[in-house]
């Protein structure tokens, strides 16, 4: 059959190219952006433009700001270790490796958490993650480069395999973290400053983007917003923006895949995250799974082989041969709000979780691209 998915508009920006036209703005050379001294991007983990926009009540300086053509599409899978490297790699998810959430090493029957995975199941930060980062290439070039974040995220694994290079500054809250952001852009001619802001997407997780907490917090990220602008030299560019968007998905529409269940027959490991799963199929059994699959959630999901997501370019025009065994035999893409668990596993922490994100929606796969100071238009 053929694979009918939602097409990017010729005219969208990816989340790709954002870094490497902040990068050069600051020689004049940028399509995107206006001329800068130096710049910071800002990351609103889990802010999507259909969550800001339903809510733009409690973000007034961000709305006021977001013109019609401010935004990016992120990449695919939508999901923070996919964006972030793609974002700070300036490459899709076919050349740096991060395929997913959690994504199988080719080889052996253990699919690691790509945020968290690097330090319990042994991910070499240097050479699972296949691409130069940016930050590590700038600061060779001799750019001051900076990663201004929460403490507990110096050092790991993950910072490693997509912030090297960059000076971390560490500081808990997200006025400080501003602070911190926009000082080191003002101080540092040519600097290129990373400014992450995870606070929403935490709450998302825990309380759903439709909650008082959550709206709470976008109020909260606006105020930042607000003071990075106005702390911010005239010439010294800003951008805001999102690694994905989010939905809501209560308990009820949970599709928890038990034991003996039909849809698990030939499927040797699930992995993935419940918006977007991984199967990765037994020897010999990746049609008939895909077959199993596609019968019974088409109507819910978008279901598709990994060929057929590599020739629909899903994780980018080039997927290189050490990157395509890591992609699922089976992709199933939740189309309405439906997730999907494995509910074999004794860990059911997870399925307390509202707000989610990973599929192809425009609600997750739609960012802001907000430009501030020099950026502003």
């Amino acid at each position: 059959m053929s694979l009918s998915l939602p097409a990017d508009p010729p005219s969208a920006r990816s989340l790709t190219g954002v870094v490497p036209q902040v990068l050069a703005s600051m020689s004049g050379g940028a399509d995107w952006f206006s001329p800068a001294r130096s710049a910071v991007v800002m990351v609103v983990d889990g802010l999507g433009r259909g969550n800001l926009t339903a809510r733009a009540g409690h973000a007034r300086f961000l709305a006021q700001r977001m013109a019609k053509r401010d935004s990016a599409r992120t990449v695919f899978p939508s999901t923070t270790a996919v964006a972030l490297t793609s974002l700070l790699t300036g490459v899709d998810a076919g050349v740096h490796g991060i395929v997913g959430y959690r994504a199988r090493v080719p080889g052996t029957d253990t699919a690691p958490n790509q945020l968290k995975g690097w330090e319990t199941d042994g991910l070499d930060p240097l050479t699972w993650q296949r691409a130069e980062p940016l930050l590590a290439r700038e600061s060779a070039a001799g750019r001051p480069c900076f990663v201004v974040s929460r403490p507990l995220y110096a050092g790991t694994g993950f910072t490693r395999a997509i912030q090297r290079g960059a000076t971390f500054v560490g500081a808990g809250h997200l006025a400080e973290r501003v602070a911190r952001a926009a000082a080191l852009a003002a101080e540092h001619d040519g600097a290129l400053v990373y400014l992450y802001a995870p606070e929403l997407d935490t709450i998302g997780h825990a309380q759903g983007w439709e909650s008082g907490a959550w709206t709470a917090g976008l109020e909260s990220v606006d105020a930042a917003a607000r003071h990075l602008e106005e702390s911010l030299p005239r010439d010294v560019g800003a951008i805001v923006t999102a690694d994905h968007g989010m939905v809501d998905v209560p308990r009820h529409r949970q599709i928890l895949l038990g034991e003996d269940d039909p849809l698990l027959e030939g499927v040797r490991i699930v992995a993935g995250e419940p918006r977007m799963l991984h199967l990765y199929a037994e020897e010999g059994e990746s049609a008939a799974v895909l077959a199993r699959w596609r019968a019974a959630e088409s109507h819910r999901a978008w279901v598709f082989g990994r060929d057929e997501a590599v020739a629909a370019g899903l994780f980018g025009p080039q997927v290189d041969p050490a990157v395509a065994p890591r992609i699922g035999d089976v992709l199933v893409a939740a189309r309405s709000s439906v997730v999907y668990y494995d509910d074999r596993l004794a860990d059911k922490k997870p399925q307390n979780m509202i707000g989610q994100h990973g599929s192809l929606t425009d609600q997750e796969r739609v960012v802001p691209l907000i430009g501030l100071g020099a950026f502003a238009r």
